[in-house]
């Protein structure tokens, strides 16, 4: 699916690197850099492929998501928000499915920095009624990812940066960093205590309470880790669906679950607070070091 994206017809050329291309029923922002390759979806302003030049892809992304109007694509980085999971519907927010605005694709020899942002409006209010103003910086290079999101308005809200990433095989992977408790979506939100690494054998939803500021992703079959640093967060949630719950999914092959680990940053126990003079922000910054 990833590698198709950069074969688009290009709709719009932009810059050199940036240009615009059409999926399905969404506008994507394609980067094509001599170092690396990446795509944002406008829907939800977020990421849904990088991958540094002579690497695996970073980013995982479902060959069987729907690039649709108002349907959440499934993979990617999507951005949680104003709520995480069932608080309110749409699930994990409207953010994901919204039109955000692109407003600044810069280039430099070795990057390229790309700024989103989304406001308020009837028919978020609807949903929601505050208003509010959301901007997406991302700095990408072929060394590391860095999305960050600023919250502006005068509320509570809860949050994630979704991050799916792509592995050989879910089974022989394990994810370091992530503290000891935990509440586990799986067991009814039952508290529990992690001894080791987290592992995926069978499906996995746990929201780990006491994190690190950076958790380690260990891919054997790959040959990589990858560094993934929290800024913002008082929260990571890690997930994978399993072999049952991937077959029901209409957006995820039968098989999909063996090649993704979500690692998710997250503000969801300690809410974002912010005031009309005090934003927040929410970040991640992801390094692949290949072994």
């Amino acid at each position: 699916m990833q590698s198709s994206l950069f074969t688009l017809p290009i709709a719009e050329q932009l810059s050199p690197f940036c240009s615009l291309r059409q999926q399905g029923e969404l506008t994507l922002l394609i980067i094509d850099h001599p170092e690396f390759h990446a795509a944002f979806s406008l829907q939800g302003g977020q990421l849904i492929a990088w991958q540094p030049l002579n690497q695996p892809a970073v980013i995982w992304l479902s060959d069987r998501t729907a690039f649709t109007q108002g349907k959440a694509i499934r993979g990617g980085v999507p951005i949680c928000w104003p709520w995480f999971g069932p608080a309110g519907k749409p699930s994990h927010g409207f953010a994901r499915t919204s039109l955000w605005q692109l407003d600044h694709c810069e280039e430099f020899a070795q990057q390229v920095n790309v700024t989103m942002s989304l406001r308020d409006s009837a028919e978020t209010r609807a949903m929601w009624p505050h208003e509010f103003s959301l901007t997406l910086h991302a700095e990408l290079s072929a060394e590391s990812c860095q999305l960050s999101v600023k919250v502006e308005g005068d509320f509570k809200s809860t949050a994630a940066l979704h991050s799916y990433f792509q592995v050989g095989n879910c089974e022989e992977v394990k994810v370091s960093g992530l503290g000891n408790s935990y509440i586990d979506k799986v067991k009814d939100n039952a508290l529990g205590v992690q001894q080791n690494e987290q592992t995926y054998h069978g499906e996995v939803d746990r929201i780990f309470t006491h994190p690190t500021a950076e958790s380690i992703l260990q891919d054997p079959q790959l040959k990589r880790l990858i560094n993934i640093r929290h800024q913002g967060h008082s929260d990571v949630v890690t997930w994978n669906p399993g072999e049952s719950l991937s077959q029901s999914m209409g957006d995820m092959s039968d098989e999909g679950y063996k090649t993704m680990v979500c690692v998710e940053t997250a503000r969801i126990g300690q809410p974002l607070i912010t005031t009309p003079t005090s934003p927040a922000e929410l970040t991640v910054t992801i390094t692949p070091l290949l072994f």
